[in-house]
């Protein structure tokens, strides 16, 4: 097969103090260079892309790009050996939709040294219900096992726990033999939150985290997709040698606390950096969501499914904070 001489892309473009994105027809030559050129079949809708989509965040580090931080496709051609007409493969963070062109393409061409080939055990479906926000769930306890979290230390708290990650972030962990708990503000969602193996939910609202440097600890850690007041508050909350991921701003970038914390009970603050994560770790992490952290409920969690065309609607819902899990991207076969 090969590549038509125009296909659909979202794209997104801005001239100085201007923004503007939206479905064009584009060639292979308009791509950035890469090995592998890949017949896409879904991407996903994070909250960089909603960012990134409608120029409320510094996202893109230059124009014009097409959109999308996830892809999940068909291998078209390549000129790496290791990887054939064919192959089902898939692209995380790694510079899409920043530095080069993501995968609200009907085709892409990526670099090599970042395409992941297909798990075993998961569809490209699965795959890309995961995608980005999945992947930093798993990393987010990829990293906390690195510094001896284990089920013994007690729960881990999931804040944000409605969004992507936090869905996903309490299936994997459940998954994993960790017993997870939930904050959120959409009391609507928490029965949605225990089908998927939380233990306890509890309302952001009728949260009190005291004004003492340590407050009575509560959770074994924690992995915060919100920052400022709530991951503040954590850090006076986790029992002493316990450790916080801390992979997302909802909230606020601000965080204002003091080292007692890390100084009198050794709990650790562990950065969640997911678009830049190294390939061996990569490929360890998305083995294990292929087999024993794949998450139990993807079909729960892929609330929606969207062409090309959705994403304007998409991205504003999400900015508004009303979205709830993950919505799909289908854009081929």
């Amino acid at each position: 097969m090969s590549v038509p001489d125009n296909f659909n892309a979202f794209r997104i473009h801005a001239d100085g103090k201007s923004h503007r994105a939206g479905i064009e027809q584009i060639s292979l030559d308009d791509l950035n260079p890469g090995e592998v050129v890949i017949k896409t079949a879904y991407s996903s809708v994070n909250y960089k892309d909603a960012l990134a989509g409608t120029g409320k965040g510094k996202i893109l580090r230059h124009f014009p790009l097409v959109g999308g931080i996830d892809v999940a496709g068909h291998v078209l051609s390549s000129t790496d050996a290791k990887f054939k007409e064919g192959d089902a493969v898939l692209v995380t963070g790694s510079g899409l939709s920043e530095n080069r062109d993501g995968g609200y393409a009907e085709y892409a061409r990526l670099d090599s040294c970042w395409v992941i080939p297909l798990p075993n055990g998961l569809s490209l479906r699965e795959a890309m219900i995961i995608g980005t926000a999945g992947f930093t769930a798993a990393l987010s306890l990829y990293r906390m096992l690195q510094n001896d979290q284990t089920p013994e230390l007690g729960p881990i708290v999931v804040t944000g726990a409605t969004g992507g990650v936090g869905m996903l972030a309490i299936d994997i962990l459940t998954r994993a033999g960790f017993e997870a708990h939930a904050i959120s503000g959409k009391l609507e969602h928490f029965d949605d939150l225990i089908a998927l193996g939380a233990k306890q939910c509890i309302s952001r609202t009728d949260l009190y985290w005291g004004q003492r440097p340590l407050e009575a600890s509560r959770w074994g850690g924690a992995i915060d997709n919100v920052g400022g007041e709530m991951l503040a508050g954590l850090t006076r909350s986790i029992h002493p040698y316990g450790n916080i991921a801390s992979c997302g701003l909802a909230a606020s970038a601000e965080l204002a606390t003091t080292v007692m914390p890390f100084i009198i009970r050794g709990v650790s603050l562990l950065g969640i950096a997911s678009s830049g994560t190294a390939r061996r770790i990569r490929d360890d992490i998305w083995q294990h969501l292929g087999s024993d952290w794949k998450p139990a409920h993807l079909d729960k969690i892929a609330t929606r499914e969207i062409g090309l065309s959705g994403l304007p609607d998409v991205f504003d819902t999400m900015l508004d904070g009303a979205s709830f899990g993950r919505s799909m991207v289908k854009i081929g076969g």
